[in-house]
């Protein structure tokens, strides 16, 4: 069976290759068992060796992976030259991270020392997705490589040439045989994956995937679950003067990568009044001049397509069952005439008012929801059950001060697009948006479990540490 990848800006064909067969799936997590007791057990040092070869291998070929990625999601190459780097850069992240979050310590004790160490969990499966279809499974898997796990990778099966690509530069590592394996494949072949004997499962993709994988493993918590999820995220503006800076910050937080984010902004949350009306005009305006466009165009586009016809004509189906429940139509969106059916339009809708679905729609939609007060922004910010990320908007560092301490999601940036993140810093969240096992800095938590020694030594005699022994 084969599995071609499509251009979405094109509709052609950029890449073919096999599906995994039941057989090869079981055999990848064989071979990552087999490798794994070396692995874990050779000096960190090879394992940093290894994914330096890897780094060096990826910077190398960054134009011809940002071009390929480019191609096959659609994405602007500005963005997807910023995802290779952002690859690259993941392993001296991840080696830090690995140091501070889940390294070696020793103290002394009267007995002689306690020593606290980190193991690996064995063989984890990385499924990845299709929006940054290398940087967020490259996440999951340097990190898992450094902490001494073998991995089991599946890309999105809107993807796989990224995935491809990124075996190549992996195999070119040099790294043992089985520690890395690629399968490829739909969700037929993720479920296979599944089905063997993992340690763990890292994912990032859908809230409603992430709630499938917790009830598939609610009997199995010996299978860590790292689970990086999507949002229905708030963005609340308030007290702002400057119109123009703060629709800058709204649109860079709902519209790029096509809203194809799950950081992405969809819900806007302003003052009633005149106040709110001028955010909401301002948004739209700066809305009416982004350039949806393929990615090789001249000039430059802010962003390309959705990853396909079906999902744009999906998210545009979204957007119409809350116009029919009464949203106002601020910003129609649409197919752009003279691009493929994967590109739509921009769209500004306000649901003040309106019971809509408290679901994400991963496209470049933004909902405005219209409050009396700041009090009543927080609320109607906490009022889903996402939690990924946030944003405050405002001039006022008093409105932060009570904003921070009250929003409930694991990314709350203030001044700055809900899209701004760090690989230095944790991201995920809680709710549907993950189950408090954040990516990123906080990766090495999920890579290895902890080990507590007290260690003496020497045998001795501990009789006198001993209570209620008789003589």
């Amino acid at each position: 069976m084969t599995l071609k990848s499509i251009d979405p800006a094109t509709g052609q064909a950029v890449w073919e290759g096999a599906v995994s067969t039941g057989d090869q799936v079981a055999a990848a997590v064989a071979a990552a068992r087999a490798a794994f007791p070396d692995w874990a057990d050779r000096p960190r040092q090879d394992r940093i060796d290894a994914v330096r070869r890897y780094q060096a291998i990826l910077k190398r070929r960054a134009p011809e992976i940002a071009e390929a990625i480019s191609k096959e999601t659609g994405k602007a190459l500005w963005e997807t030259t910023a995802e290779l780097g952002a690859m690259a850069g993941k392993v001296d992240i991840s080696i830090r991270a690995y140091d501070e979050r889940t390294g070696e310590r020793t103290s002394d004790t009267a007995f002689g020392r306690a020593v606290l160490r980190h193991r690996p969990h064995g063989v984890a499966a990385v499924l990845g997705p299709f929006n940054f279809p290398g940087h967020l499974p490259n996440g999951h898997i340097v990190p898992a490589l450094l902490a001494g796990d073998t991995v089991v990778f599946k890309p999105s099966e809107e993807t796989p040439w990224t995935g491809a690509l990124m075996a190549e530069c992996l195999a070119e590592a040099d790294l043992p045989e089985g520690v890395f394996n690629l399968i490829q494949g739909g969700r037929d072949v993720g479920a296979a994956l599944l089905d063997q004997p993992i340690d763990a499962l890292m994912f990032t993709g859908s809230g409603a995937a992430g709630a499938y994988f917790r009830r598939k493993f609610a009997d199995d918590p010996h299978i860590i679950l790292a689970l990086e999820l999507g949002g229905n995220n708030p963005l609340v503006v308030w007290d702002a003067a400057d119109v123009e800076a703060v629709a800058g910050i709204v649109v860079q937080s709902a519209f790029v990568t096509t809203g194809q984010r799950c950081s992405c902004a969809r819900r806007l949350i302003v003052p009633e009044g005149a106040a709110g009306d001028a955010i909401v005009e301002a948004v739209a305006a700066l809305s009416d001049r982004l350039n949806f466009a393929p990615w090789d165009s001249t000039p430059e586009p802010y962003a390309g397509p959705l990853i396909s016809a079906a999902a744009a004509q999906a998210a545009l189906q979204a957007l119409q069952q809350r116009i029919d429940l009464g949203a106002k139509v601020v910003r129609a969106s649409g197919l752009i005439d003279g691009l493929s059916p994967a590109f739509v339009k921009p769209a500004v809708i306000d649901v003040t008012g309106l019971n809509v679905l408290d679901e994400e729609m991963f496209a470049p939609f933004l909902q405005v929801i219209r409050v009396p007060t700041f009090e009543a922004a927080i609320a109607a910010a906490n009022a889903t059950k996402y939690g990924l990320s946030a944003g405050l908007v405002s001039d006022d560092p008093a409105n932060w001060d009570r904003f921070v301490s009250r929003i409930r999601a694991g990314v709350v940036n203030f001044n700055r697009p809900t899209t701004g993140a760090a690989g230095d810093m944790p991201f995920g969240g809680l709710g549907a948006s993950g189950n408090h096992r954040p990516s990123a800095w906080y990766a090495a938590d999920y890579c290895a479990y902890p080990v507590a020694s007290f260690e003496a030594g020497a045998v001795r005699n501990i009789e006198g540490e001993m209570r209620g022994v008789r003589g």
